[in-house]
Order: structure tokens, then sequence, then C-alpha cells
């Protein structure tokens, strides 16, 4: 046996020696970005003297034939890190190079402010970009996740499989999510903490735009206080005839939850058509919080059914917040097609399911006699999310436009909530599923040099089913209640706009543009539980939006910005139809007379580029919200209180009853010195205030108090480490929001014995060491004094020490 495997080592040996002895000339390379894998155009290539250099075409190709096989040279884009090789090396790594994108640039190019490529330094707007590789470094759970690890969004938490991010005083159905440019917000978004985002799988995300301020005039209604759009990754062409496969495998593990999570990617590309699949797997369980904190947070019981009844038990470790253990899968597929230059097909589909997770807020909240807990049982059910989406673009020279996307998109979302108050044997259920079907055709158009115009149409269809079921544990039997939301309700959308870019100057770019909304709801309500004066609500109101922004380079290197803008928020099912508990005595009925808020905002910005190194920026803003949708006390039937789930329950409705503002500003230091050493930061300030029932005014209940992070990083071609620190300011009771105040239990009590939310940091460091076969290592230590706290308005403690370890491994 030993003879054969030696002549096939001898073999292979002298095939290889031979191969490296052939003369490297005619080389056809391909050079990529290192976190999206697109192709590169433009990217000089010249040796140590620049005697000889080359260029990438459209393509990203160039032929490395004019250089020696030895000799050094220099891959150089304005925008991306140089990398500095030779041929040999370049054939060895299999005729690919991949570039790093510089810290933050005004030559950025961004595509979330009007759906189509634009420079940032022509953009008005503050945005926020989170790359593919920030991500795959961060190692976030989930999106939500990612999101917070920006530095820019705050993010509240009612239970580990939670997520509801916050800006600039907005939240839940006031910011809008889309994926790539389908919008994910239905009609039954609440104004209640949303945890949809965590659907989003992290490993798929190629790069996230974080619009801040109102982006209605290109994304319609709920774009009030921002736009989330989440990127996700594109199936890879080989730009050749061979079929060529690459793909990826992950594994992590964090101790705080036990978390284990896989994921598997797999690129199969040719000339004209690439395949992408990806599977990831999430195992969560009970997060552990920090020892060194409020003792509010701790988790001194909690609730068991023994011989079936419900028992108090005492928790065996205080700091394990049980029950909060749940689990996740997600699956994405895409397909693409350019069978030439002037057309792209693409189609994806994308599949999120949950176990069912438990309300962590919920089950720690007291029984009324301040001797318990109320609740035995709350917990979500499965969150599913299922959306198919096809994009059609062309690229031309006519009449009506340069550049053409045509994209149409299904969803398909399902949820339910389960609740059992201890020592009740009724255990009541709701269930929903939204379909939603969208539509969008987008132009681009450039008129003359100086103009670029933006242009097209929208439809969104959502379809609500929602059924009601009590169960009787004790007997099993199960009877029909009300259902959440009225059964068989629609909500509609049909919108144009148009958005225009004029250069002034070549250092002075106006931004405007302006949309027609127009919406329709129908939603019937079922009177055998609830006597309503009503058969039905119908919504048949159109809104205008609009925006004017200017950016001013006064030299190359230095940005001024201002942008004013409107938005708006059309009624949905969940503000008009909804029937719930929303906090211990409440329920929430059915309003049909609604009309859509509308929020007036400016905002100004500042950026200085030092020498490419250092990027330094800041940004106020001012939003004015009118005829806001806001939980009041409501008499339904001529009754301020009804029985509801056998309470008797005081009785509110959603109403355009408020006004609302908010005002703040954000900071930000980005830059490197040296050639390993990065510096990142990031402040926000935000204050808001809000009519009360009583048309007094009081803080905002989505003002996020003061919070930043501050991060210092060494990085080589290979290892990269990054010692950094979260921070999350006070709110004292006087400043804390009148809904909050009603919910002590999720607090620290101040001296005075009322609730309050502390401040609180945590020091962290991660690493990440990359091999030249294709394998990457980390290990992150977090929260690394072990911090008790708890995220303002968040219903769970953050984890305590947390080892987080993970592996890649691309081919």
């Amino acid at each position: 046996m030993r003879e054969p495997l030696y002549g096939m080592f001898r073999f292979c040996h002298i095939t290889l020696l031979l191969l490296l002895a052939l003369p490297l000339r005619a080389q056809q390379i391909l050079v990529k970005d290192q976190d999206t894998g697109t192709p590169l155009p433009n990217v000089a290539i010249y040796n140590a003297d620049r005697s000889r250099s080359t260029l990438t075409n459209e393509s990203g190709i160039a032929l490395l034939d004019v250089f020696e096989q030895r000799e050094k040279i220099t891959f150089d884009h304005p925008s991306y890190k140089t990398v500095i090789t030779t041929v040999v090396r370049v054939v060895r790594r299999g005729r690919r190079v991949y570039m790093e994108r510089k810290p933050e640039e005004l030559q950025e190019v961004v595509m979330s402010v009007s759906r189509w490529e634009q420079q940032r330094k022509d953009i008005p707007q503050k945005l926020a970009t989170i790359t593919a590789q920030g991500i795959a470094f961060n190692q976030p759970q989930t999106a939500a996740d990612a999101l917070a690890q920006s530095g820019k969004v705050f993010i509240q938490k009612s239970q580990l499989g939670g997520g509801s991010p916050m800006i600039r005083g907005f939240a839940t159905n006031r910011l809008l999510i889309t994926v790539d440019g389908v919008r994910m917000n239905n009609a039954i978004f609440r104004g209640g903490n949303l945890q949809n985002v965590i659907s989003i799988d992290p490993f798929t995300i190629r790069n996230t735009e974080v619009v801040f301020g109102p982006g209605s005039v290109i994304y319609g209604s709920d774009a009030i206080g921002g736009v989330m759009n989440f990127f996700t990754k594109n199936p890879r062409l080989s730009y050749t005839d061979s079929l060529t496969v690459s793909g990826q495998v992950d594994y992590r593990f964090s101790s705080a939850s036990n978390e284990q999570t896989g994921h598997v990617e797999l690129n199969l590309g040719h000339q004209h058509w690439a395949s992408l699949t990806s599977f990831t797997l999430n195992s969560f369980d009970d997060l552990r919080m920090g020892r060194n904190g409020p003792e509010d947070y701790l988790r001194p019981s909690r609730v068991e059914q023994i011989a079936g009844q419900d028992q108090l038990v005492a928790n065996e470790d205080p700091l394990v917040q049980s029950p909060t253990a749940y689990s996740q899968y997600s699956f994405l597929q895409k397909i693409f097609y350019k069978p030439n230059t002037s057309w792209n097909y693409d189609l994806g589909i994308r599949f999120s399911t949950t176990t069912d997770f438990p309300r962590y807020d919920r089950l720690i909240r007291p029984n009324s006699a301040g001797d318990g807990l109320r609740s035995a049982e709350w917990y979500y059910g499965p969150q599913q999310w299922l959306m198919a989406n096809s994009t059609i673009t062309h690229k031309a020279k006519n009449t009506f436009y340069r550049g053409m996307k045509f994209t149409a998109a299904y969803q398909q979302f399902r949820e339910s909530r389960n609740n059992r108050d201890f020592g009740n044997p009724l255990l009541f259920r709701t269930e929903e599923k939204v379909d939603a079907l969208s539509l969008n055709l987008d132009l681009e158009h450039k008129r003359k040099e100086r103009l670029r115009l933006y242009y097209g149409l929208g439809y969104v269809w959502n379809g609500v089913e929602s059924i009601g079921t009590q169960i009787d544990q004790a007997t099993s039997v199960q009877s029909e209640i009300p259902s959440r939301y009225p059964n068989g309700s629609e909500w509609q959308s049909i919108a144009g706009y148009v958005n225009s870019e004029f250069k002034w100057k070549p250092n002075l770019s106006v931004l405007g543009g302006m949309r027609y909304s127009h919406v329709l709801l129908r939603a019937p309500f079922d009177d055998r539980f609830f006597d309503f004066p009503f058969d039905q609500a119908k919504v048949n109101s159109g809104a205008f939006t609009a925006s004017l922004g200017l950016s001013w380079l006064p030299q190359a290197d230095w940005q001024l910005t201002f942008n004013g803008s409107t938005g708006f928020r059309a009624p949905n099912i969940d503000d008009i139809g909804k029937i719930f508990d929303s906090e211990p005595g409440a329920v929430v009925v059915a309003n049909p007379d609604l009309e859509s808020e509308y929020a007036y905002n400016l905002d100004v910005g500042i950026r200085k580029n030092i020498k490419d190194h250092w990027v330094i920026s800041a940004s106020g803003f001012y939003t004015y919200l009118v005829d806001a949708l806001v939980r009041r006390d409501f008499v339904f039937n001529g009754q301020s209180e009804i029985l509801f789930q056998g309470e008797l329950s005081r009785v509110q409705a959603i109403q355009n009853a408020a006004k609302a503002f908010v005002y703040g500003a954000e900071f930000g230091v980005e830059g490197n010195w040296g050639d390993h050493w990065q510096w990142r930061s990031n402040l926000t300030y935000t204050r808001g205030r809000e009519e009360d029932d009583d048309g007094m005014e009081s803080a905002s209940r989505h003002a996020a108090p003061l919070f930043g992070d501050a991060h210092l990083i060494w990085n080589n071609d290979r290892f990269k480490s990054d010692l950094f620190v979260i921070y999350h300011g006070e709110i004292s009771y006087e400043n804390l929001a009148l809904s909050e105040r009603s919910k002590p239990f999720l607090y620290a009590t101040d001296v005075q014995g009322n609730p309050f939310s502390p401040s609180w940091y945590t020091l962290n460091c991660r690493n990440q060491y990359r091999f030249r076969s294709g394998l990457v290592l980390s290990l992150s230590a977090e929260n690394i004094t072990d911090q008790r706290y708890r995220p303002y308005s968040s219903g769970i403690a953050g984890a305590g020490f947390n080892l987080v370890a993970g592996a890649s491994f691309r081919f």
C-alpha cells in the first residue's frame, strides 16, 4: 500500500513544481470588496517605481502580464486600503485580491436615500453603515444586536428573543425596516415593542444602512424616526466559463446564555448565473446577568407547575433569568442571472422561525397584592417570516430612464401570544397571520450633466387573519374568544414619488423630492363578544410628504449638511382594531376614527475628513409630531370599564390625541494612525416631550438615555483586537415617562423609593485571527467587570461576563 501512495505523492510533487516553473504571464485576476464580494472597477495596479501599471475593468478584472513574477505590485483605490503583494502570491491565492474599505469616507457609496447608488458626500441626511466585515468581527447574536453594536442605535429588549430599535426618540411602528428594498413593516406592527428585526439572519447581511430622520419621500408610511435598510449577500459570478464553488462554515459559543450557533453557506458561480444558499441554527439557554449591580433585577423566585398546581418556588440561582431560552432557524436562497451588461435578474427566498419564547418582562410582573407573580405563563408562539422577492434591473439610455428596477415581493408573518394567570387553568391564546404583497417600480434618469432624477410607483397590500382561543388546561376544553385583530382585515397603500439631485456647483448638491401616498383600510368587526357600535372601520385618505436638503463641501475634506423633511404614519390594523390587555387593569379596544400622524423634521450636520486618517462628525436634529396616535382612556358604548378575560378593566383606545417633540445631537470620531491603530467612538444625546392624557407634557417614552461607545483597535493583515467601552446614562424618576413609571418592576429603585433607570457601562475585548487557509478564529470577553444592568425600558437584564468563541472557515 505504501508504494502506490508514495508514487502518487511524487507525481503530485513533480506536477506542482512544473506548474510553479511555468511562466506566470498573461494572468487574469479578479479584485473584490472584502466585505461584499463584489468586483471593484478602476483599481490601479502598479509596481514600485510606477514604470508599469494597469487598471481593473468594470467587472473588476485585470491582466498582470506587464509585471515580473516576483516584483512587488500595489493595488490602489481611493476608498480602500492599499494591498501590496506579488503576481506569484495572487496566483497561489486563486487569482483573487480582496480589498478592505478604509474608515468612513466622504467618497463612500450609499443606496438608501434614493434606492440608487449615490456618493455619500452628496447626501444631506445622517447615515450609519454596518458592513459584513464588521458583523463577522463583532459576532452579533441577532440583527438587533448588530444595530446596537454600531453604537448609533439604541436597542430595547423585553426578552432574550427580542430587540426593538429606538432612533431619535421614535421606535416600533414609527421606524421602517426594509430587506433588499422590500418593506418589512406590516399592518399589525404595533406601538409597543417589536422583535421582528431578529428574523433577519446577521450571517446573510452584506450591508446595513440606517437613515436617521424621516424617509417617507422614498419609503412612505412609518418612516418617521428613521429607516433601517438591510441588504443581504448576493450570489457571486465566476466571470469565466467554468463553475466555481465557494462558501463558508461558522460556529459560535457564548457562555452567558450557553449559545450554540452554526451556519453553512454555499455559493455556485458561473459566467452568467450564480446561486447562494445559507442556513443558520441558533440555540440559547436562559440568560445569566452580572454580579455587580442593583438587586432589583435579581430573579429570586419563579413559577413551576407541580402536580398540576402553580407553585412559587425559589430560583436556584437568582442571576439566571428563567425562563428566557429559545431557538431560531434561518434559511436563505438567492439566484442571480446576468445575461449581458444591461439586464440583471434576482430571485430570493428567506424563511425564519423561532421556537416558543417567553416574554420575560411579563413573567416578573407582580400580582396586585404584591406577594407573588401575576402570570404563570406568558410566551410568544413561533415567530415565522417568509419572504419571496424578485427584482429585474435594466440599464439603458432612453427617454425615460438610465436605470430601472422592478421588485415584486410576497411575505407571510405568523405570530401568537399565550398567557395564563397564576393559579388559573385558563390559557388565553391569540394567533395572527399576515399576508403581504408589494410591487415597486424605481427609475433613475440623468437630465443634462448636473441633474439626476429618481422616481417611481409603489403598491402594498396586507391581509390579516386573527383568531382567539381559550384553553382550559384542567379539562383540555377549547373555546373561542375575541381575536386580537378584526379577522379578514385589509390594508393597502398606493404611492408615487419623485426625488432629484441637483449639482448646483461641483461642491454643492441639493436633494429634494415629494411623495403622495393613498391608504385604504377595511376592518370588519365581530360583535359576538363585544357590542360594537359599528360594523367595520374604513380609512380612505392621502398624504403628501416632502424633503429638501443640501450638502456643501467648502473644501474637499469638509462636508456641511442641512435637511428639512416631513414624515407620516397612516393608521394600520393594530391602531384601529386591536383588543388586548395593555397593562394591569386596562384593556385597549377598537377605534375606527383615526387619521394619519405627521412629523416635521430639521437636522444639520458637519463632517471633517483629516488627511484620510480621521473622520469627525456631528449632527443635531429637531422633530415635531402632530396628531400623534397614542393610547388614551376611552369610553366604549358609554362604559369606561368592561370585563376582559375575567377582570374588570379600564377602557383605552388608540387616538389622535397628542403632540410630541424630540431633539438631540449625535457625535462620532473614526480614524487610524500608523499602520495598525484605529479609534472609533460615538455619542448620542436625545430628549423628548409628549402630551399626556390631561394635556400636560412629560418625558417621551422612546427617547433613549445618553448612550455611546469608544473603541481602541489594533489591526494587521491577520490579527485584530478591539478594546472598547459601552456606556448608557441615567434616566431619573423625574425624567421617566409616565407610562414607564407605571411599570416599576422593570426598574431599579432610587433613595426615595421611586423607579429609575441607572447609568451603566461594560468593558469588553474582541479578538480575531485570520489564517491564510481561510480559517478565522474569534475570542471575545464581554462585560469583563460582570456588571448587572438593564437597558432603559427593557424587561430583561443584559448578559453578565460573557465569553464568546467562534470559528469560521471560508473555501
